[in-house]
Protein backbone atom coordinates (compact mmCIF):
# COMPACT_ATOMS: atom_id res chain seq x y z
CA UNK A 1 0.00 0.00 0.00
CA UNK A 2 1.70 3.57 -1.06
CA UNK A 3 0.76 5.77 1.50
CA UNK A 4 2.60 8.51 0.40
CA UNK A 5 -1.15 10.38 -0.68
CA UNK A 6 -2.76 9.61 2.63
CA UNK A 7 -3.52 12.33 4.96
CA UNK A 8 -1.80 12.28 8.31
CA UNK A 9 -4.43 12.36 11.08
CA UNK A 10 -4.31 15.96 13.04
CA UNK A 11 -4.18 15.95 17.04
CA UNK A 12 -7.48 16.61 17.80
CA UNK A 13 -8.36 13.81 15.51
CA UNK A 14 -6.65 11.25 18.08
CA UNK A 15 -9.63 10.30 20.13
CA UNK A 16 -11.57 7.16 20.41
CA UNK A 17 -14.14 7.35 18.14
CA UNK A 18 -12.16 7.92 15.35
CA UNK A 19 -9.35 5.15 16.26
CA UNK A 20 -11.37 2.15 17.43
CA UNK A 21 -11.32 -0.89 15.03
CA UNK A 22 -8.31 0.92 13.00
CA UNK A 23 -5.95 -1.35 11.57
CA UNK A 24 -2.16 -1.16 11.84
CA UNK A 25 0.36 -1.66 9.44
CA UNK A 26 3.81 -2.77 10.09
CA UNK A 27 7.28 -2.10 8.38
CA UNK A 28 6.74 -4.61 5.51
CA UNK A 29 3.45 -3.12 5.15
CA UNK A 30 1.43 -6.41 6.23
CA UNK A 31 -1.50 -6.21 9.17
CA UNK A 32 -0.48 -6.76 12.87
CA UNK A 33 -3.24 -5.76 14.57
CA UNK A 34 -6.17 -3.77 15.26
CA UNK A 35 -6.69 -0.84 17.81
CA UNK A 36 -8.92 -1.92 20.16
CA UNK A 37 -9.38 1.40 22.77
CA UNK A 38 -7.73 4.37 23.19
CA UNK A 39 -6.57 6.01 26.41
CA UNK A 40 -6.49 9.88 26.63
CA UNK A 41 -7.07 12.29 23.65
CA UNK A 42 -4.78 14.57 21.27
CA UNK A 43 -1.18 14.87 22.18
CA UNK A 44 -1.28 12.55 25.32
CA UNK A 45 -2.71 9.02 23.90
CA UNK A 46 -2.17 6.07 24.22
CA UNK A 47 -3.79 3.16 22.13
CA UNK A 48 -4.28 -0.45 22.39
CA UNK A 49 -3.58 -2.66 19.52
CA UNK A 50 -4.52 -6.11 19.46
CA UNK A 51 -2.26 -8.34 18.38
CA UNK A 52 -2.57 -11.56 16.54
CA UNK A 53 -5.70 -13.80 17.26
CA UNK A 54 -8.17 -13.86 14.84
CA UNK A 55 -11.66 -11.97 14.96
CA UNK A 56 -10.12 -10.75 18.27
CA UNK A 57 -10.38 -13.94 19.81
CA UNK A 58 -7.01 -14.95 21.30
CA UNK A 59 -5.40 -11.77 20.61
CA UNK A 60 -2.64 -10.14 22.57
CA UNK A 61 -3.64 -6.43 23.91
CA UNK A 62 -0.67 -4.09 23.86
CA UNK A 63 0.00 -0.22 24.90
CA UNK A 64 1.61 1.87 22.23
CA UNK A 65 1.65 5.73 22.00
CA UNK A 66 0.71 7.48 19.74
CA UNK A 67 3.97 8.53 18.74
CA UNK A 68 5.04 5.02 17.77
CA UNK A 69 2.24 5.13 14.86
CA UNK A 70 2.06 7.30 12.32
CA UNK A 71 -1.88 7.72 11.77
CA UNK A 72 -3.46 8.41 8.26
CA UNK A 73 -6.61 8.48 6.40
CA UNK A 74 -6.45 6.54 2.70
CA UNK A 75 -7.86 8.33 -0.33
CA UNK A 76 -11.35 6.92 0.41
CA UNK A 77 -11.36 8.12 4.06
CA UNK A 78 -10.60 5.04 5.83
CA UNK A 79 -8.17 5.60 9.24
CA UNK A 80 -5.09 2.92 9.56
CA UNK A 81 -2.23 3.04 11.13
CA UNK A 82 1.96 2.11 10.72
CA UNK A 83 4.34 1.45 12.44
CA UNK A 84 8.63 0.46 12.50
CA UNK A 85 7.13 -2.29 14.53
CA UNK A 86 6.88 -5.68 13.34
CA UNK A 87 4.12 -8.52 14.68
CA UNK A 88 6.61 -10.56 16.65
CA UNK A 89 8.37 -7.45 18.79
CA UNK A 90 4.40 -6.33 19.39
CA UNK A 91 3.90 -9.75 21.44
CA UNK A 92 6.86 -9.89 23.01
CA UNK A 93 5.53 -6.96 25.05
CA UNK A 94 3.86 -6.88 28.09
CA UNK A 95 0.05 -7.46 27.79
CA UNK A 96 -1.92 -4.52 28.50
CA UNK A 97 -4.85 -5.05 31.20
CA UNK A 98 -7.22 -1.87 32.00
Amino acid sequence: MDHSRHIPLDRQELNEAILTDAPVYGADDRKIGTISHVHGVGAVTDVVIDVGGFLGIGSKPVLLSVDQLNLMRDEDGNVHGVTSWTKEQLKELPEHRH
